[in-house]
């Protein structure tokens, strides 16, 4: 067996003359390919281990067409993404499952026109295998952006931006926002609660508006005194609070579409005297846990799993890269599989 030079950079031939396999075998094995007998690919891992080779990155990007990176595309200002816990957490699962698969994350964020056209150029270019967006605003550009991309692409909630429902199926992650939205409510009425207000999360979000239809679906007809849209932060939530103790004093429950806004929305009834649960009995979504165990008293929320989604997410896009690598291969694959509702759950603590 042919020994690697001292200080030398492992090469694809050395692993080869190691493991005692051909080239081509090693490069099947490293840029995971198929066809390779179980114990060939042991071996080849073995002198991978062995000589500490490392794949050269251009000459597999050749073999393999993929860049082994990812964009994470979100529709939000820069401060937001950084002070929001909710995009932390999906970032995190989104980054553990990159690593996961090999694949490396490049943020990116989207406020105004000038940004979705770099964001184009930049899919464009050819840097990433593929992208994941989230947070998109029914008016934003970004769909478009990513489309005429041609990059494979999917997004974090269902699509409602104008003519979505006659394009070609978008791949999504989402939350069961309006099933959640109406087991909140569901608990408030059993409660005994019969004036119960929503905050509801801004318009142009299909979140928002399924979280608001499932909120209708309990109270068919809500008193419009009784409704107030916030932003999904904390100070939205506690503006839309006090619009809604100067529209309907005799409130006694609160569904809010978001923690962050209900956190808002405790601290207001609070400063007004209301005691919760006693008085106002108050449910929040998401159950980020360091908003919702750290609020006095711990909130009442509907749980979805905002880590999981993010790992979904990458799961079902490598899905479709596999498949697109199938095809170009003109090799059998696996249908790609379509979007998926992750469900929610009720969390009970006091506030509720």
């Amino acid at each position: 067996m042919s020994e690697v030079t001292a200080g030398a950079r492992p090469t694809l031939e050395a692993v080869a003359a190691r493991a005692g396999v051909s080239r081509a075998t090693v490069s099947r094995v490293v840029n995971g390919g198929t066809g390779v007998r179980p114990a060939l690919v042991e071996r080849v891992r073995l002198a991978v281990e062995e000589l500490g080779y490392v794949p050269n990155h251009a000459a597999r990007s050749l073999v393999t067409r993929r860049n082994g990176a990812v964009a994470v595309i979100i529709a939000e200002p820069e401060l937001r993404i950084f002070t929001d816990p909710y995009f932390a957490q999906q970032i995190r699962g989104i980054s553990r499952e990159l690593t996961a698969h090999d694949s490396q994350l490049v943020l990116l964020w989207a406020e105004g026109a000038e940004d979705f056209e770099r964001i184009s150029r930049y899919l464009t270019g050819g840097h990433v295998d593929g992208a994941l967006a989230f947070s998109v605003h029914n008016d934003d550009e970004l769909p478009s952006a990513i489309r005429n991309a041609r990059v494979p692409a999917v997004f974090g909630g269902r699509p409602g931006w104008p003519g979505a429902a006659h394009e070609p199926p978008v791949p999504y992650i989402d939350a069961d926002n309006r099933g959640g939205a109406r087991e909140a409510v569901r608990h408030l009425v059993s409660l005994g609660r019969t004036r119960i207000a929503h905050i509801a999360g801004p318009a142009d979000l299909t979140s928002a508006t399924d979280r608001f239809d499932g909120y209708r679906d309990v109270l068919l007809d809500p008193d419009p005194a009784l409704l107030a849209e916030g932003d999904f932060t904390e100070a939205g939530g506690a503006a839309a609070m006090s619009l809604l103790l100067t529209r309907a004093p005799d409130l006694d429950a609160v569904f809010a579409a978001s923690d962050l806004m209900a956190a808002g929305a405790l601290r207001v009834l609070r400063e007004e005297g209301r005691r919760v649960p006693e008085d106002v009995a108050l449910v929040g979504f998401d159950d980020m846990v360091q908003v919702a165990e750290a609020t006095d008293p711990p909130l009442t929320t509907v749980r979805q799993d905002i880590e999981g989604m993010g790992r979904l997410m990458v799961r079902l896009l490598m899905r479709m890269l596999d498949q697109d690598a199938a095809d170009v291969a003109g090799e059998p694959g696996s249908r790609a599989p379509g979007s998926v509702i992750t469900p929610t759950e009720l969390v009970r603590r006091a506030s509720a």
